[in-house]
């Protein structure tokens, strides 16, 4: 007989302003995700802890107790561009990245799905003088966040490589501000996820 107390699935969301959807009308990548998963499976739940603004520093103090405390059987993360912007050395954002990552390994069974940095040195609000720092760090970064999948055994979505092939095609991916998605950026955004979120789901 099906454990039905083991066919809910609890989403708990963990990042920035991506996850929050500012940029979009009808939500971010979070919201759109949640969408597909309730298509999959109708008593689904999401608690949706993402903050604009946040870095991991904040995720880590503001974000992380409050999802684990929701006994999350599948989490994402998406974290970091925060972090580029306000300059945080990769150094410690990945110890930032590895202490939450080992909480929710230790306290919750989730699936967790994490997403790379998004190649945003290609967004219009970045001058061109600083785009070959920025992408720098995005790829120092996202060789750190690697490094820590692996480690981990996370699931991880290549936002950089999808988006810096994609974005130089499709300017309606930006909102009105020229940094955040726009409502078909984190459709584009939620595509590139789901296949890995539905994965997450079966295991």
């Amino acid at each position: 007989m099906l454990d039905e107390s083991k066919a809910v699935v609890v989403y708990v969301a963990l990042g920035d302003s991506t996850g929050v959807g500012v940029g979009a009308r009808e939500g971010g990548y979070v919201a759109r995700l949640f969408d597909r998963i309730r298509r999959e499976r109708p008593a689904a739940r999401l608690q949706n802890l993402c903050v604009s603004g946040a870095t991991s520093a904040d995720l880590l103090r503001g974000q992380l107790a409050r999802g684990i405390a929701a006994h999350p059987t599948l989490v994402t993360i998406g974290i970091g561009i925060n972090d580029v912007a306000r300059s945080v050395t990769e150094e410690e954002f990945a110890r930032n990245y590895e202490e939450i990552v080992s909480r929710l390994r230790r306290e919750t069974h989730a699936q967790v799905v994490v997403t790379n940095l998004p190649d945003i040195s290609l967004a219009p609000a970045v001058p061109v003088y600083l785009q070959a720092e920025v992408r720098r760090r995005l790829l120092a970064f996202n060789l750190r966040l690697k490094e820590l999948a692996e480690r981990h055994g996370l699931l991880l979505v290549d936002a950089y490589e999808m988006t810096r092939e994609t974005i130089p095609q499709h300017p309606e991916f930006f909102s009105a501000d020229n940094f955040h998605p726009s409502d078909a950026g984190y459709e584009y955004w939620a595509e590139l996820m789901w296949p890995t979120v539905k994965s997450a789901l079966e295991d």
